[in-house]
């Protein structure tokens, strides 16, 4: 995602993979949350889901043991793509590809040194060590970091003492299965869709009503080190379903199994100099659902400020901005993630009687929507200078129905090239006379809309904005305003840029 963002702003990326080919290891079975709306904005959604097999499922999710029903919310804030991580790593991989990225599989990063101009790596490949110098480095490799280790950043955090074993299965005839999503198993009786907890550890169940496939999962306490690359099997999956519920659970058939342990970890830093961190390399999160959607939102906000560095524009401080603003939003999901722990960990009396109160709460409509909005990263609104107090400021822009002199479009078909835009609502035309100078750097887009929210919104790559002009605010404070904003995020004006090479 990184790479493919890079290229679309103009800067030639190096792919380093370890792996010789794509892994076949079950992982993430899906994407959800704001990254959604980002790959929507770039044109790509559509592609994601013609290559999902599964049927979109209605917005309900887990949440530490309890359940979230989005389904009663006219508009959802969070929603889901069945889209397994093989496939969506494939899909990423060709859209890279397309964009003329160069990726290396089997080249592994041995050691790396940094100096005031470049980082040069050390490699190895197929064909014997090599080496790289770079502008930056940025470590996408995971919860063992190479990259992290060498650049001496702490990864402080906890390890829960949890293995997880999700899998998606068909039943034989043998089980019954009840129109309310219960089980009826020969010997026992009623498995409950949803959990069931027991002395020994977590059951969960559940599945769409049109199809046959059951979702089940797992959760136990165990001290046992699993190897990731060493694939789950169904006779673990049954041994841990049998060690909880105290019962066989009979399986036809399966389609995916995966196995994981939760950690709550997040780098002190995601930069060091010229190296960065994005992804598990710099946040492991200890709940599911959420991992895929934080590390692709670190690599769009990183790549358009490094591409503004390597081309010579960047203000002063702009890279900082990405530690600052992904650092946030990792705390903001961490708090939740492990709001996940207390409530699916605790086992005596208190810890149900929070499970029951949350979930009571979450039939009201705006506890409800609060937390989707939690869970999809949906409300992460960054700390930008925002002197006339816009409400707008630092949030993700809404795709706004905009009438224009071609017709009718959105918010989103202006985001597709990854570039900034200044979107002018109320044909004010000395706004855009003072952004004219940036034209080099940003697009300049004018729009009609009902109940607009702001004269003028100006947009960074990666869809949050940057600066809005507040309802017919006066021609002077709003052009010191978005010139202040241009300068802050774009660079100095075009006549005063000082060409640099690249």
């Amino acid at each position: 995602m990184l790479a493919a963002e890079l290229r679309l702003a103009g800067v030639r990326p190096l792919v380093l993979e370890r792996q010789p080919q794509p892994r076949d290891t079950p992982k993430a079975g899906g994407l959800g949350g704001q990254i959604l709306e980002l790959l929507r904005y770039r044109g790509l959604l559509d592609r994601f889901a013609a290559a999902c097999t599964d049927p979109i499922p209605a917005p309900r999710f887990p949440f530490g043991g309890v359940h979230v029903d989005l389904t009663q919310l006219v508009e959802s804030p969070m929603h889901a793509l069945p889209l397994p991580q093989q496939r969506l790593e494939r899909l990423l991989g060709e859209h890279a590809g397309e964009l003329g990225v160069d990726i290396r599989r089997g080249h592994q990063v041995l050691d790396m040194r940094q100096d005031a101009d470049a980082v040069t790596v050390e490699v190895v490949g197929p064909d014997g060590p090599y080496r790289v110098t770079a502008r930056y480095l940025v470590g996408c490799d995971g919860a063992r970091s190479r990259v992290r280790d060498l650049a001496g950043i702490s990864f402080p955090g906890t390890v829960y003492p949890e293995v997880n074993r999700l899998a998606q299965i068909t039943l034989p005839d043998s089980v019954t299965r009840l129109d309310n999503g219960d089980l009826e198993l020969s010997g026992f009786g009623t498995i409950r869709a949803g959990f069931t907890r027991t002395d020994r550890g977590l059951f969960g169940m559940g599945a769409s009503p049109a199809s046959e496939v059951l979702s089940v999962y797992t959760i136990e306490d165990e001290t046992v080190e699993y190897d990731d690359d060493v694939p789950m099997t169904v006779t673990e999956l049954q041994d841990s379903i049998r060690r909880v519920l105290g019962v066989d659970l009979p399986v036809a058939e399966t389609f995916r199994l995966s196995r994981f342990t939760f950690k709550a970890r997040h780098a002190e830093r995601y930069r060091a100099g010229r190296v960065l961190l994005a992804g598990d390399a710099a946040h492991l999160f200890p709940a599911t659902g959420v991992a895929l959607n934080a590390g692709m939102l670190d690599a769009v906000n990183l790549a358009w400020k490094l591409a503004a560095d390597v081309h010579g524009w960047a203000p002063g401080g702009l890279l900082a901005t990405y530690h600052e603003e992904r650092h946030l939003a990792g705390e903001r999901t961490m708090l939740h993630t492990r709001a996940q722990v207390a409530l699916r960990r605790g086992h005596d009396p208190a810890a149900e009687a929070l499970r029951e109160v949350f979930q009571e709460l979450l039939t009201d409509e705006q506890p409800v929507r609060r937390l989707g909005a939690f869970i999809a990263g949906a409300d992460i609104r960054y700390q930008l200078p925002n002197p006339n107090g816009h409400a707008l400021t630092g949030t993700f822009v809404p795709d706004l129905t905009l009438l224009t002199d071609d017709g009718t479009t959105g918010v989103a078909e202006l985001m597709r090239a990854a570039r900034p835009v200044l979107l002018d609502l109320a044909d004010r035309a000395d706004l855009r006379a003072t952004a004219r100078d940036w034209r080099d750097r940003i697009d300049i887009r004018t729009g009609k809309v009902e109940n607009r929210p702001a004269d003028a919104l100006l947009i960074r790559p990666d869809g949050h904005i940057a600066w809005a002009a507040t309802i017919d605010e006066p021609a002077d404070r709003a052009e010191d305003g978005l010139r202040a904003a241009l300068s802050s995020w774009f660079g100095a004006p075009a006549a005063t840029t000082i060409p640099v090479g690249d």
